[in-house]
């Protein structure tokens, strides 16, 4: 699959509650207008490494495309309204467990969330999504 960065490896930032804040995002199964804005969606919550506008790039016309973002949950900036997408999106979501629960709070405040399945383990939590419009 061709991916829009290199994934070199999630970065976790721990910060003052003393576990993991960070949540990586991978977005894939939908046009890059739908991945424009569920990553401009997050962005209004969250800081990341995405800027807000930030149009998602397709690098190959048949090849599907995975999307990537990075989202510090523990600088949340408020309330989130629900966003129109045109299609459902699959997201794959992984953090630590508060990061993770914080996270998908959001989630639900933005989107109908169905979980497809989920991975946890010692310290992380690994969640495969399907998002769509309310």
């Amino acid at each position: 699959m061709a991916g829009e960065r290199p994934h070199a490896g999630s970065v976790t930032t721990v910060g003052e509650r003393g576990h993991p804040e960070t949540v990586s995002v991978e977005l894939s199964g939908c046009s890059k207008e739908d991945a424009r804005i569920v990553f401009d969606a997050l962005c209004a919550c969250f800081s990341s490494d995405r800027r807000s506008g930030e149009v998602p790039r397709d690098y190959h016309e048949v090849r599907p495309t995975v999307w990537l973002g990075t989202y510090d949950v523990g600088e949340h900036r408020g309330h989130c309204d629900p966003v129109r997408l045109d299609a459902s999106v699959t997201a794959d979501v992984q953090g630590g467990y508060w990061a993770i629960e914080e996270f998908r709070t959001t989630l639900d405040d933005l989107f109908t969330v169905r979980d497809l399945c989920g991975a946890s383990g010692d310290q992380e939590r690994d969640l495969h999504l399907l998002l769509s419009s309310h």
